[in-house]
């Protein structure tokens, strides 16, 4: 009777865990859902630590490209920023996607229009866009380090014989054997007792040893599981316009139905994820019989031969996901605020953009401007140049990866992408500013003059060295600018740069007023060169002896009549 009662119990409490854990897998499904969609079209808030940046870019310096957008032009405009603005994917295979496919820019217009097929469509369907979120949340993110490098180094995994976790394995089975048989008083319990509590802490403590040799890899198997059960769930979904992919993930995913097998035995279920009664509950049965680390041994055997379809598959995700986030920054954009660019491929070097702007500013001048040949902006300090020349080429590095301009219409030629701007002295490899803006410069000449034309923007051309000499060799690089298929945008505050390369270059300003002893800007394009003079006024406003102030007008008109200074 006794013997009933326990078995019924244990079999209420299986029914009853059963029973909580569909529960909790619905609850969370829709607590997934409601996130959906009340961060879609939300920038979404995230802690980018320097390992996390280090890991997201794995990827990209795995598949650089020679037309990529370089260092120096990626942190010239801060793209860092634009890509945490654009990161709303989910999983590590998006961010990393995403991150890449901001750095590569398209020449053709081929895989554009298939990303806008993607993009487009996320847009328009919730439903599918949800159910293809809420499968990325379950796989989650890697932050300490990269899943797609460690993927790619399983032959480095320390060494290890799967027969010594078995045959620890069984010792502990023995010693339950035994205890069992002194039940039935067939030897003393003693026998036991002893071998499990010895095969049990060996266990333990080998189990740990080996763990702590393996755990970054034992982290990326564990992914790659739930990678692997949340693909096979994709393929499920009944997205007709995505059955091409899916078909693909489901040919790949196949491939791996040996090492999904058992994976409960190192990762209960991609579902539940980390930390469910029945992972936590596995724990211990893991650390006393080591059947996570057997199952890891015969993972690594057949990653290891199928990587290149693991990588596909990692691409596959990671385009997917990175396809929705774009379609979130769209959202979160508005349809009135941005376009699809229209890119033609051709030598001759144009762009055209009309109320343009920079989608970090939370109040920003939309500006437009056409151009087949270089520009000259000249203006104020804080006057707008740099934040105009940053919002151009942006929209250029944009309208080519991620087939969006955040504009109300943009039309070019596919270009390459450089920038010299935001320079600093090279102190441990002992440059100067001037040699590291000079070398900056020396890469983009390089570059001028292919079958895609060039897109370079340069602000404040050679200002580390001389007046004279900065002059003389500012104007003969922005010349070999303009024997080109290039389109050069330079901000400058020579203004004698206007008039010698008025012939190769058009003229743009930006201009403030002194309004009640106070500078304000309208940060307008506008045509022409500057021709305010407000530097010297705003020695006045600063407070400055009138003597010092009236000394240096005199000599800048002086100046300005003569075409020499006089001695002080």
């Amino acid at each position: 009777m006794e013997f009933e009662i326990v078995i019924v119990v244990i079999v209420a409490l299986a029914v009853f865990l059963f029973a909580k854990s569909k529960y909790d897998e619905k609850e969370l499904f829709r607590k997934f859902n409601l996130q959906n969609d009340n961060e879609w079209g939300q920038i979404l808030e995230a802690n980018y630590t320097q390992d996390h940046f280090k890991a997201i870019k794995e990827y990209y310096y795995a598949n650089k490209g020679e037309q990529d957008v370089d260092d120096i032009t990626w942190n010239d405009v801060d793209m860092d920023t634009i890509f945490m603005l654009l990161n709303h994917t989910h999983s590590s295979m998006g961010e990393d996607y995403l991150y890449a496919m901001l750095r590569k820019l398209q020449v053709k217009e081929d895989l554009l229009k298939k990303r806008e097929r993607f993009i487009s469509f996320f847009q328009k369907n919730r439903d599918a866009r949800n159910q293809l979120q809420t499968e990325f949340r379950l796989m989650g993110k890697i932050k300490d380090f990269s899943l797609y490098k460690y993927i790619n180094i399983a032959e480095k995994i320390p060494p290890h014989n799967p027969i010594a976790s078995i045959f620890m394995c069984s010792m502990l089975l023995v010693s339950i054997g035994l205890m069992v048989l002194s039940v039935f008083n067939v030897l003393s319990p003693i026998y036991g007792v002893i071998l499990f509590v010895f095969t049990l802490v060996n266990n333990i403590i080998h189990y740990f040893n080996r763990k702590a040799q393996i755990e970054k890899y034992f982290q990326v198997f564990k992914y790659i599981i739930r990678m692997l059960d949340n693909a096979q769930e994709l393929t499920k979904l009944d997205i007709p316009e995505l059955k091409e992919v899916f078909t693909r993930i489901d040919k790949i995913t196949k491939q791996f139905a040996d090492v999904k097998r058992g994976s409960f035995l190192v990762f209960f279920d991609g579902k539940k994820g980390e930390g469910s009664f029945w992972d936590l509950s596995l724990d211990y049965v893991r650390m006393m019989f080591h059947i996570d680390l057997i199952k890891f041994d015969t993972m690594t055997k057949k990653i290891q031969a199928h990587k290149a379809e693991l990588n596909e598959l990692y691409e596959l995700l990671g385009f997917l996901d990175a396809m929705l986030a774009v379609a979130s920054f769209r959202t979160w954009l508005g349809e009135e605020e941005y376009c699809i660019p229209v890119l033609e491929e051709t030598k001759d070097a144009k762009i055209s953009m009309t109320g343009a702007f920079h989608p970090m500013l939370e109040e920003p001048v939309r500006n437009s401007i056409q151009a087949d040949r270089p520009v000259l902006i000249t203006g104020s300090n804080a006057s707008g140049k740099s934040t105009f020349i940053k919002t151009v080429a942006i929209n250029a590095i944009l309208a080519q990866t991620i087939h969006t301009a955040v504009a109300k219409q943009y039309e070019a030629s596919f270009f390459k992408v450089f920038s010299s701007m935001a320079l600093r002295d090279d102190l441990q490899g002992h440059d100067s500013y001037y040699i590291v803006e000079i070398k900056s410069l020396k890469r983009i000449l390089e570059q001028v003059g292919g079958a895609v034309p060039t897109l370079c923007f340069v602000d404040e051309v050679l200002r580390g060295t001389n007046t004279l000499e900065r002059i003389a060799a500012s104007a003969q690089i922005l010349r070999t600018f303009a024997a080109t298929n290039t389109i050069c945008f330079a901000a400058t505050h020579d203004l004698e740069l206007t008039s010698i390369l008025e012939a190769y270059y058009d003229n743009y300003h930006f201009q403030e007023e002194i309004v009640d002893n106070q500078v304000v800007f309208d940060y307008m394009l506008r045509t022409g060169k500057a021709n305010s003079r407000n530097a010297i006024k705003l020695l006045g406003m600063m407070g400055y002896d009138n003597a010092i102030i009236e000394k240096a007008e005199e000599l800048a008109n002086s100046f300005l009549k003569n075409g020499t200074w006089e001695t002080v």
